[in-house]
């Protein structure tokens, strides 16, 4: 199956050398696998497309300026409502619902712990969130500053902690992901 789907160039492969032996293949699909599969899916596809219509509507209206404006705003909105849902559990239950909320939004989305690095950094103080899709993937393509207020989104979410992006589908990678780290409490916090 994955040699036709490569014929078809719909994926595409890369091979990873992880340790002895015969490299792994790391498979994803091409843009034209993506545009595919958006043609195929059902509904969503149409809800997608309509947003895209009537986002570029609005752009067209009140400007693109004012259109970014809009955009924050709606994560500013969604930043509350993840705030108000996640409680004040450690930063790995956090994480953990927060990657549950994005399941739930049709993101396939997980998150796992990364080793201490250093001496200062503690067990539990960082952790990778991996987005293998994009539920708004149609209309971050014509508005890419969602992408910018989805990061600045996960950093409201989470204050005490930094949020960095790792990753990114709209710069051609298959998925978008975000280290998330603990800040280190300040003289005047301790």
């Amino acid at each position: 199956h994955l040699k036709d789907l490569e014929a078809e160039a719909l994926i595409r492969y890369s091979p990873v050398q992880a340790g002895m032996g015969r490299p792994q293949h790391i498979y994803q699909l091409s843009s034209l696998g993506r545009d595919r599969l958006r043609r195929n899916s059902t509904d969503a596809d149409s809800y997608g497309d309509f947003a895209v219509s009537l986002l570029d509507t609005l752009a067209e209206t009140v400007g693109r300026e004012q259109m970014s404006s809009i955009l924050r705003k709606q994560w500013e909105r969604k930043a509350i409502e993840y705030q108000d849902r996640l409680g004040h559990g450690s930063l790995e239950e956090r994480v953990a619902k927060l990657v549950e909320f994005r399941k739930a939004e049709g993101y396939m989305a997980e998150w796992y712990p990364v080793d201490a690095d250093d001496d200062t950094t503690q067990q539990g103080d960082r952790f990778i969130v991996t987005e293998h899709n994009c539920a708004i993937s149609n209309v971050a393509e014509s508005f890419p500053s969602v992408c910018s207020h989805e990061l600045e989104m996960f950093a409201a979410v989470l204050p005490d902690c930094t949020v960095e992006r790792t990753h990114w589908i709209i710069n051609g990678e298959h998925r978008c992901g975000y280290l998330v780290k603990a800040k280190k409490p300040t003289r005047e916090s301790k």
